[in-house]
């Protein structure tokens, strides 16, 4: 049929003025679930047409309000793909295709048809729909090839369903303390801004809820980080906009991230690094430049290390658990350094500082024991000057004793001059006590036995004046011993550390693995 040809001309004389269906079955063809034009009418023609054809409405009709109180709204996703994951923003975008179902009895079908396809024009819509919105949403763009990709659908029943396919970016609050072994869960709520819950109800549909292409896992979908899944939640939900409470159908998102590249990338060499400064251990400590080599160089790998996953992680308010591992193996390192510098201060102070001290501290103790002899002399002549003839001093501890039993010689306690004759001591010699060398009476003559004092006794009685310090001494022969034990020649600091590393390691990784895994997994469960 031509378009300048008499049956065209009257095909769109008969529409303008009575709208019957002749004219469109003389211009087009109706089927039960679209609707095909083979003319060449203009689009306002087609539209009225249309809306002739496929349903009625009831005529007090007000697209501006819901189809009455309490009004049951219905969702469905058939979820396409996962776009991606912006940790930076907490961002997710998804593909989607969602469907929204409710009842509008003022809305019939046409012709005994069960299912009727609409024209959908989002900007100045014919029909009363749902408020949706979504309150995590912070971007929609629908999709389009030659035309955007919207659907309306009314069955016999009076159910009406919007399908729009579209890109989502969905805000999502996460907490990356636990990163890597962290798990985010997203909510996202389906309600209405404008209908309380007492005017309308929103829940999700039973046919199924969620749907997925063939491409998705058994587990979700994967990413390069995460593995994303999707769930819904069954009962109502409902949320405080301010004016009321909306019921809301929640959908929950879980990512669970891929731990295995963490393990390979991060925590095997900081373990690798921390059993190679165990190594220094058994180098001798005099080889300086090849232990503090490799000491400083593990320590600057580390540092390394964590500056580089600092700046590639997510920001998060605390420690994250990959940080508190590579503190900690960084501080593992560092007091393997520390426990060397011990060791060498220790060897120093016994090569040359402890001898140096064991001489000076001799040369003082002579002294005392001079100052106090030559004391005694000044007090024992002071008393021999005041009574020379009633006094008895003990001997002086360089004078020789008389092996003679006789009383003089017991009561003076001092030898007498040697005689060069044969027949013995003289008696004005072992009658008269006389020092060595002179004929002076000895001051020291007939003292009790406990008043002479020896080099011996002069150094007990020095150590006893220096146990007078109490704790300091006793702290002082502590520590001593302690730097004496570092700086061993046999290495005993350096075999205790050899022990004592390893096992504060393993039991530092036994808790932190065991406190963060169980963590994860209750966030997992909640």
């Amino acid at each position: 049929m031509r378009c300048g040809s008499p049956l065209h001309f009257f095909s769109t004389i008969l529409t303008l003025l009575s709208g019957t269906t002749t004219a469109t079955a003389i211009t087009g063809t109706v089927t039960e679930h679209s609707l095909r034009y083979t003319s060449t009418l203009p689009p306002i023609f087609l539209r009225l047409t249309t809306a002739k054809e496929l349903y009625d409405l009831e005529t007090d009709y007000n697209r501006n309000l819901p189809p009455g109180k309490d009004t049951e709204v219905s969702i469905s996703l058939f979820i396409n793909r996962v776009s991606g994951v912006d940790e930076n923003r907490e961002e997710i975008s998804l593909d989607l295709f969602l469907q929204v179902y409710w009842e509008d009895p003022r809305v019939h079908i046409c012709c005994n048809h069960s299912v009727a396809e609409l024209t959908w024009t989002q900007q100045q819509p014919k029909f009363w729909v749902p408020d949706l919105y979504i309150r995590q949403l912070r971007e929609m763009k629908v999709l389009s090839l030659f035309q955007e990709m919207t659907s309306v659908r009314l069955y016999s029943n009076s159910t009406m369903r919007v399908s729009i396919g579209a890109t989502v970016i969905i805000k999502c609050d996460m907490d990356f303390v636990l990163y890597p072994l962290d798990i985010q869960k997203c909510a996202v709520d389906f309600s209405s801004y404008k209908y309380t819950m007492e005017a309308m109800k929103f829940r999700w549909r039973d046919d199924p809820p969620l749907s997925f292409p063939s491409d998705f896992g058994d587990d979700g979908y994967r990413l390069a980080k995460y593995v994303v899944s999707f769930s819904t939640e069954k009962n109502m939900q409902i949320i405080f906009y301010g004016e009321g409470n909306h019921s809301t159908a929640r959908m929950l998102i879980t990512m669970s991230r891929e731990i295995r590249s963490h393990l390979l990338e991060s925590y095997l060499p900081s373990t690798l690094f921390v059993i190679m400064s165990w190594g220094s251990f058994v180098v001798i400590p005099e080889i300086v430049p090849g232990r503090m080599v490799l000491l400083v160089t593990t320590l600057l790998s580390l540092v390394t290390m964590f500056d580089t996953v600092r700046n590639n992680s997510p920001n998060a308010l605390e420690l994250k658990c990959i940080e508190v591992w590579l503190i900690s193996c960084t501080l593992f390192v560092f007091f393997a350094l520390l426990e060397y510098f011990v060791v060498l201060f220790g060897i120093r102070y016994d090569k040359h500082w402890r001898h140096k001290k064991r001489d000076l501290e001799r040369q003082q103790q002579l002294e005392r024991q001079q100052q106090q002899q030559q004391q005694q002399i000044q007090h024992i002549a002071q008393v021999w000057a005041g009574d020379r003839a009633t006094v008895k001093l003990p001997p002086l501890p360089h004078h020789r004793r008389t092996g003679s039993n006789s009383p003089a010689a017991n009561n003076i306690g001092m030898s007498s001059l040697p005689n060069n004759s044969d027949a013995g001591p003289s008696p004005a010699a072992s009658s008269t006590p006389r020092l060595l060398g002179t004929s002076k009476v000895s001051p020291n003559a007939d003292l009790p036995r406990a008043g002479r004092l020896d080099k011996h006794d002069a150094g007990l009685a020095a150590e006893d004046s220096a146990d007078s310090d109490g704790p300091r001494r006793r702290f002082r022969m502590v520590a001593e011993y302690v730097i004496l034990y570092c700086g061993s020649q046999r290495g005993m600091l350096d075999q205790v550390s050899l022990a004592l590393f390893p096992f504060c390691f393993i039991l530092f990784t036994t808790v932190y693995w065991i406190s963060y895994v169980s963590e994860s997994q209750r966030q997992r469960n909640n």
